[in-house]
C-alpha cells in the first residue's frame, strides 16, 4: 500500500520542482520597455526631483464624431476654447497645442517618447 502512495507523491514532487525551476529562468533576451501604467514622476515624488513637471499637463484626449476633449491639469478643455489664458487651437490623437498671443504650446501624452524615422523609410523614397 505504501508503495502506492510513494509513487504519486515523487511525480508531483517533481513537478513542483521543475515549475519552480522554469518560474525562476530569467529570459535570456529582455526589452528596456518603459512601464505604461507607472504614474507620471510628479505624483511618485511630489517634493520635488529632477523630473518635475513643469507647467499644464496633458492627461487624455477624447475624440469622437461630435465632439474633442482634452484633459488638461483635471480640466475639461473643448476645442477652440479657453484653458486660463490659452486657447486650445488644435488636437491629435497623442498631442494638443494651446495659443497664447503668438506663443504656441504643446502638450503631449507621452512626453517622455521621442519619435525616430524607421530605418525603411529612406528606402520607400
Amino acid at each position: 500500500m505504501a508503495q502506492f502512495v510513494i509513487a504519486p507523491m515523487f511525480g508531483l514532487c517533481l513537478l513542483f520542482a521543475s515549475i519552480n525551476l522554469y518560474a525562476g529562468a530569467e529570459p535570456q533576451i529582455s526589452q528596456n520597455l518603459p512601464d505604461p501604467t507607472r504614474p507620471p514622476a510628479s505624483i511618485l515624488n511630489p517634493g520635488g526631483g529632477t523630473e518635475q513637471e513643469v507647467g499644464p499637463v496633458l492627461q487624455s484626449i477624447l475624440i469622437s464624431a461630435n465632439r474633442k476633449i482634452a484633459i488638461i491639469d483635471g480640466q475639461a478643455v473643448k476645442l477652440n476654447a479657453k484653458f486660463g489664458d490659452q486657447t486650445l487651437i488644435r488636437m491629435t490623437e497623442s498631442e494638443v497645442v494651446l495659443r497664447r498671443g503668438k506663443q504656441l504650446q504643446t502638450l503631449s501624452l507621452h512626453p517622455d517618447l521621442r519619435k525616430k524615422p524607421s530605418q525603411g523609410s529612406a528606402k520607400l523614397k
